[in-house]
């Protein structure tokens, strides 16, 4: 069994920078895709970035530019680097993980069957 833990979540002003890490806990397979999905209160949970087992990488348009991520060789954990942040990025972020994935490109969100807590980003003006 896969276990996923988050941190690095906090509060930040508009502008400012956080990153996130997401540790892998349990046998994981070589082809996967991982990413990281926010949810704001009262809205659905979206994808933000994702990254396949190539090293291949998706982003939300609205962090395009803004956010990377990025994963060791073991894919063992997963980061997300959140630059110029602003008030609308404040969300509860989720890493997620679908193994054995052998398609061309990450799957949508509902695919995904490993998720960690969460941890929350708050950004201020």
């Amino acid at each position: 069994q896969v276990h996923l833990v988050e941190s690095g979540g906090g509060s930040a002003q508009a502008g400012g920078s956080l990153r996130l890490s997401c540790v892998v806990f349990g046998y994981t397979y070589s082809s996967n895709c991982m990413g990281w999905f926010r949810q704001a209160p009262g809205k659905e949970r979206e994808g933000v970035a994702t990254v396949d087992s190539d090293g291949s990488t998706t982003y939300a348009a609205s962090v395009k530019g803004r956010f990377t991520i990025s994963q060791d060789s073991a894919t063992t954990t997963l980061w997300l680097q959140m630059n110029s942040l602003k008030p609308e990025d404040s969300a509860m972020y989720y890493c997620a993980a679908k193994y054995k994935w052998y398609g061309d490109n990450c799957p949508p969100i509902s695919a995904y069957t490993d998720w960690g807590q969460g941890t929350q980003v708050t950004v201020s003006s």
